[in-house]
């Protein structure tokens, strides 16, 4: 807490801070047993004698408050995970804690409901001190994956002194596709889709670039083998920069596939035969993969976004199958590039984003020539004579059964956690629906190992966020921090033709959250100024605010479609995650022009039932 005094020359502010306590009970003790950590206090006379008593008897009073809680929790039934007993080494460790650290101790706290269902109770379990103590272990540290995750976590655990291996492997697709170091965002996401999707971009300016004045060549196309050529050489020299970074740092690099043996060793099988390792503390980084349908010919004849980015013929007319934001986005720059995508959309486009944005996206697509196809489900795929590949689909409102014939199927479905050869039984960690339970500190119910990134259920599947959990964790194992990664209000961006960027709360969630009548929506369509002499459409380029309708009306909510999404919601995701209000975005002074400042225009309600369209760029 703090404390300001003020007179009429100056003012001092005095800071306190303190940290958790903690509640922890003995592996055969009903009892709970109360440990203080340690007080940091800027002086003893900061604070008077009274308000030191008022400062004790409260935080008194927030410790009674969640001993009642978490033991009216673990007397509870259905409190997940934490409730259940354990068949390893550290038995005595709960989901809720963690256990103690990487010390091994068996010492826990009381279970609690799973944090992903209530934020407020994650936060509200202690942020315990971790002491590593150095075992008759061969790493200290050994990190499960050699994605974002486990490169950041094991890079950041060397740099606190710690002994570290990194285990990577990769299986092939069923056609055979297979990459080096780096994980998913570097071989098959992130860097390769925006590589693509710039490509595209560069396609339609090319075009654009007539209506400025350019000659250009009307028989201007693109070179699939050259693209992907190059997008690949891109790719291998990151592989490359990586396996440098890590023999730099001092990691060692084991090119194997992990399983665990019991819960401090890993069997990691190479290419030269079997190696037993064993570690104080594991992080498991394995990410996942695309999922396929079980229907016939999905697994033969389709390929996913693993196989599409080194795809060594053009991908021609192509059924995109899913309408989530990979779906999107490969069907977005394959119609760029000159191909001939169909999405195919079993429910709905986007799920788990704002559905007014995600309707705007297709609707956008769908303006640009990219056809969809709501509400099916595809039954077969089967390979003609040709070459070619004729697929039945399914509308499940009507029954209705159709076919067609396209060049290459695409599979974006959704993904599914690399757990299966992990052996995680052995470990005694828990799975659910093909994920990694963690508590808020990356714990999984085993307290020396824990889990980041895409792997650990119900948080964003994002390489940033992969990234920033790995180091924080590395840092409270080894470095004696307590920073905990905050999984709200994280910022992303669909990298559709028309590019949609968001932050913060959906307007459903929202109003499912504070309901209807306390919820404010400010929102407005406008027209890029590179949009003008092309004459682009813009009529689906909008931003919307979703705020608290009283009060300070603080933003809950930011949500962009339009031209270089990624770079206009960055800043103003920093703004929302310092307690950005209507008051203080109406009262920012915009970059003329420019598309950002669109937000700092909004003034129109969705509420006030006015046309939010605009009648003028300047005034």
């Amino acid at each position: 807490m703090s404390l300001t005094l003020w007179n009429s020359r100056f003012s001092v502010t005095l800071v306190r801070r303190q940290y958790s306590t903690i509640f922890t009970s003995g592996p055969s003790s009903s009892h709970y047993n109360y440990y203080k950590t340690t007080q940091i206090t800027n002086s003893s006379s900061d604070f008077s004698p009274h308000h030191q008593q008022q400062q004790q008897h409260q935080q008194h009073q927030q410790r009674r408050n969640l001993f009642t809680a978490m033991k009216r929790n673990s007397n509870s039934k259905g409190t997940g995970l934490g409730s259940q007993s354990r068949g390893s080494h550290d038995s005595g460790n709960s989901l809720g804690t963690g256990g103690g650290g990487v010390g091994g101790s068996s010492t826990n706290v009381p279970p609690f409901t799973h944090p992903h269902c209530d934020r407020q109770a994650m936060y509200a379990q202690p942020a315990r001190m971790f002491r590593a103590t150095r075992g008759n272990y061969d790493y200290d540290l050994v990190v499960i994956g050699g994605g974002s995750a486990g490169l950041a976590c094991a890079k950041e655990a060397v740099t606190n002194g710690a002994r570290v291996a990194c285990l990577d492997f990769v299986k092939p697709t069923p056609i055979g596709t297979k990459w080096g170091v780096g994980g998913t965002c570097v071989n098959v996401g992130c860097i390769p889709k925006k590589l693509m999707h710039q490509a595209s971009l560069l396609g339609e300016a090319v075009h654009e670039a007539a209506a400025y004045g350019w000659n250009v060549d009307d028989k201007i196309k693109p070179d699939w083998s050259k693209l992907v050529s190059s997008v690949q050489n891109h790719i291998k020299s990151v592989n490359w920069v990586t396996r440098v970074d890590l023999r730099d740092k001092k990691v060692e690099y084991i090119n194997g596939l992990g399983s665990f043996v019991d819960s401090h060793t890993l069997l990691a099988k190479l290419k030269s035969g079997e190696r037993t390792i064993t570690a104080q503390s594991f992080v498991i980084a394995v990410g996942g993969r695309p999922r396929y349908p079980e229907i016939p010919g999905a697994v033969e004849y389709g390929i996913t976004s693993d196989d599409l980015f080194s795809l060594d013929h053009e991908p021609g007319k192509t059924l995109v199958v899913g309408a989530g934001y990979i779906g999107l986005e490969c069907a977005g720059f394959l119609k760029g590039l000159g191909y001939e995508p169909t999405v195919m959309v079993r429910s709905i486009v986007l799920r788990g984003f704002d559905q007014q944005m995600a309707e705007l996206v297709a609707a956008s697509m769908e303006e640009r020539g990219i056809p969809f196809l709501r509400k099916t489900v595809p039954l077969s795929v089967e390979k003609q004579e040709d070459g070619r590949l004729l697929v039945k689909y399914e509308n499940t409102e009507t029954g209705e059964v159709s076919e067609d014939v396209f060049d290459t199927v695409l599979w974006a479905i959704g993904r599914k956690g690399l757990v299966d050869d992990l052996n995680l039984p052995n470990a005694g960690v828990l799975v659910h629906k093909d994920k990694i339970q963690v508590d808020s500190l990356e714990t999984t119910n085993v307290g020396h190992i824990y889990a980041v990134g895409d792997i650990i259920y119900g948080k964003p599947e994002l390489t940033p966020v992969a990234v920033l959990a790995g180091r924080l964790l590395a840092r409270r194992l080894f470095a004696n921090a307590t920073q905990r990664m905050d999984y709200a209000d994280v910022a992303t961006t669909v990298f559709t033709p028309l590019e949609y960027a968001c932050v913060g709360l959906s307007e459903e969630d929202a109003i499912k959250t504070y309901g209807e009548e306390e919820v404010e929506v400010y929102h407005g369509y406008y027209k890029p100024t590179e949009f003008f002499i092309p004459q682009k459409s813009v009529r689906y380029c909008y931003v919307k605010a979703v705020a608290e309708r009283n009060g300070q009306q603080r933003v809950y909510g930011l949500h962009y479609l339009g031209p270089s999404a990624g770079e206009v919601i960055q800043g103003f995701a920093a703004a929302l995650k310092s307690g950005l209000t209507v008051h203080t975005l109406m009262n920012t002074v915009g970059i003329h022009p420019t598309t950002a400042e669109e937000f700092t225009r909004l003034s129109i309600t969705k509420r006030s039932g006015l046309d939010p369209t605009p009648a003028s760029c300047c005034s």
